[in-house]
This record gives C-alpha cells, structure tokens and sequence, in this order.
C-alpha cells in the first residue's frame, strides 16, 4: 500500500510533496494509518485531535494515544476539549453535527493561525460509498451522487482510492496499533447501520462493489462535467445585471431550453432553494411573486428573476447633524456642503434650501403612507405610487432610502427631490447634498 500511496499522491496530489500539512486524527485505523504512511514518505505533517467527550474515559484514552503516537513519531501535535452536548443544544442540532461542525471550524482556525496549507482527512473508498448511499437514500441531485471530493480548498482526502482491507492489511502487516471508537458498532446512526447492516450483504452480490461503484462515480463526473457546461452557457445568456444588492436573470433565456426546472436547480441550488416547483412557477407568476430558502430569496419582477440575499439585519435611522459634512450609509456616503449657486443636473446631487431643513436630517427607508411633493410636479404623490410610475422592482423599492426634514422627504436619494426644499430666489443659504 505505502508503494501505491507514493504513486497516487505524486501522480495526482504531486503539491503535497513540499506542502505544511495538519492530518486530521482520531486514533482510529484510518487516521493512524494515513499518518504512518505521510511520515515514512517525508511528508512536512502535524496532527490534530479533537476530544468531543462523548465516551468518558474512552475519549481521553484516545487523547493519551494521539499524544504518544505523535511522541513516537516525533510529530508535533494540537489537542483540542470541546463540550458536544452543550453545544449540540444550543445549535439545536444533532450529536453528529454537532461534533462536525465543531472540528472543521477548528481545523480551518488552526490551518489559518499556523499556516498550514493542507488539512488531510482518512476518508477512504468505503466512507465515499457509504455518503454515496445516504445522500441517494436521503434524496440528492447529481451532485449528491457524485462522490467525496478528493480535494476540496484546503481539505485533501489521499486516502480515497484505497479500501477498509487495504487499510487493515497494510497496519497488520506494519504492526500498527490504533484506538477502536466503540460508537462505530452502534447501528442507531445512519452510516453505520449502512456500514453494518447494508454493505456487507451488496458485497455478498457483487464482491467488486468498490470497483463496480468507482466506475460508477467516474461516469457520474462526466455527466456533472457535462451537465455543468450546459448550465454554464445557459448562464452567461441569462445573468442580465448583477450589483450589490440582487443579480437579475432573463426569464426567456430558462424558457428556451427543454427542461426549464432542471436548469433552476442548477443555477440555483447553492443558494438552498428546495421547492422546485415554486421556483419553477416563478417563472409564469405575475410580478412580486417570491420564492425563499433560509439565506436567499427570488422575486419575479416583469421580464426577470431576481435573486438576493436576505438581510437580516434591522433597518436603521441615521441621523445627520447640523455639523456633519459627511455621513456613511449603507448605500454609499453623502456629503452635504454650503454652495453658492445651484449647477449641474445629477441625480446623485440635489441643491436645497439650508434655511428650510429641520435638523437633525433623517435618513431611513420607505414606509408605508410616506408622501412627497415630486420637484418639477404640483402636487403631492405618495411615494408607492412614484415607485410603481417608476417601475422599480420590489428589490429597488427595499433599497431605496430618504433623507427626511421631520417627517417630510427632502429626497427619495438617487432619484427625485422633494419641491418644498428647493432653492428660490429667496433662499439666502444653498445646501448641496451628493452622494458617493
């Protein structure tokens, strides 16, 4: 095995070689395994042990046999105590994820403090099977289906061509001691009622199941990589703008193809959408309509879909002194200088009348009963019948901010001023207010 590990990771993972790597180690065979074979190649390793304490004094003695492992081996090695329970209850998540998540956020921290430029993991082809299985029972698109990736920023998994016997044959044949985690035996999880239960009896059927499935994952990269092309072109037609606040989508260009849904969900999958056949209704929906995951939302506006983050955030006032010849917001930054002539029409600069503002200035988003009195119109018009005239999205009504005197707009910023600040020939003090 050490022979074909030294072939695969200078064929295929030749930036190893001269790489400062963190193995991920739990003390069992796989882990210990991947560390011996490292370290008798030369390879620049530490290791990182996590102790969930989860097992009592099972846990700890895997910490004592990490720390000796790395003493044997000269290895420098980081040893981290976490609370799972507590923090599974307080992320109102399972033990597992839990214990997930708490070990790639630390392996990320330590690659970032100290540098290193690989985190290495012990999945092997079974693990790749076994993840195969549970996204295909679960319910997965291709990419559930597709396999672990080898390589995956800074996480690297070497171990993935070989198998459990692989593994076992090449620690008995080295006569490599390792701790048995005795939560792998307990078929309550998914994974190892698979592992236990499952596997051993397709591998009765077809005793080169590992073999038969890796053909397998290799044609279904091939169809990714083809399925990938295919989405990317539709892309380029159908992306119409992108700016800060939403990208915008041509709805015609999703109608041209044979499968409009199938390529929703490529497009759009990373963003957590999960009910198709909404996002797929937007598409014939009157304009409005929104469709949400968790962190995003899609809003059909007339001819386009709309994609955006949701904000979470509060929306703030933020007040604006007399004094102040500056203000940042979150749409840029507004300067507010005395002039002594109005010149230039932009709708980024409005010229008011300093004498007739009431400080301190507000600036805030629309809210529902605002109104104005448009410069240029007699007359006042409610601001959500300007944007509608206007035809702003949904998303630009949300993005649209006032600077208000009181409670009267002084601007609808960016886009119309307010006629009752405007500068006369009676106005002894002209204000200039841009923005930038």
């Amino acid at each position: 095995m050490l022979n074909r590990f030294n072939i695969h990771t200078n064929t295929n993972l030749q930036f190893l070689r001269n790489a400062k790597i963190l193995i991920a180690i739990s003390g069992g065979i796989d882990s210990v395994v991947l560390t011996h074979l490292c370290h008798k190649l030369n390879f620049n390793i530490s290791l990182a042990h996590c102790n969930f304490n989860l097992r009592g004094e099972e846990s700890d003695a895997d910490e004592a046999f990490v720390l000796q492992l790395a003493e044997n081996l000269d290895l420098e090695v980081f040893i981290e105590s976490f609370d799972t329970d507590s923090y599974a209850k307080a992320h109102k998540c399972s033990i597992q994820m839990a214990a997930r998540e708490l070990r790639y956020n630390w392996f990320e921290e330590l690659a970032e403090q100290l540098q290193f430029d690989y985190i290495l993991t012990a999945h092997h082809a079974d693990d790749n099977l076994e993840t195969f299985l549970i996204n295909f029972t679960r319910g997965t698109g291709l990419d559930g289906l597709t396999g672990i990736p080898e390589v995956n920023g800074r996480f690297v998994r070497p171990l993935l061509p070989f198998t459990t016997e692989d593994i076992a044959a090449y620690a008995k044949a080295n006569k490599i001691n390792w701790r048995d985690d005795s939560s792998n035996k307990s078929v309550k999880y998914l994974r190892n009622k698979l592992r236990h239960q499952v596997i051993p009896i397709l591998k009765e059927i077809n005793p080169s199941l590992l073999q038969s499935f890796q053909i397998t994952l290799n044609n279904l990269n091939d169809t990714a990589d083809i399925v990938e092309e295919s989405t990317n072109a539709v892309l380029k037609r159908a992306i119409a703008s992108i700016d800060n606040n939403h990208i915008a989508f041509k709805i015609s260009e999703f109608k041209k193809v044979n499968n409009p849904k199938a390529y929703l969900f490529e497009v759009f999958k990373e963003y957590g959408f999960s009910e198709w056949n909404d996002v797929h209704n937007l598409l014939d929906a009157e304009t409005g309509k929104q469709v949400f995951s968790s962190t995003h939302r899609l809003i059909k506006n007339r001819a386009h879909l709309l994609l955006s983050e949701i904000d979470l955030k509060e929306d703030k006032i933020i007040s604006v002194s007399q004094n102040e010849n500056q203000v940042e917001t979150p749409f840029g930054v507004l300067f507010f200088d005395e002039a002594d002539a109005i010149f230039g029409k932009r709708t980024n600069a409005i010229f008011v009348d300093k004498d007739v503002l009431e400080f301190p200035l507000t600036i805030r988003k629309y809210e529902e009963g605002d109104v104005f009195y448009p410069l240029g119109m007699t007359g006042k018009k409610k601001v959500s019948k300007y944007f509608k005239d206007e035809k702003l999205s949904l998303l630009e009504k949300e993005n649209t901010w006032l600077l208000c005197s009181g409670n009267n707009v002084v601007w609808v910023i960016n886009r119309r001023a307010d006629n009752r600040f405007k500068v006369t020939d009676k106005t002894n003090k002209i204000l200039k207010i841009e923005l930038k």
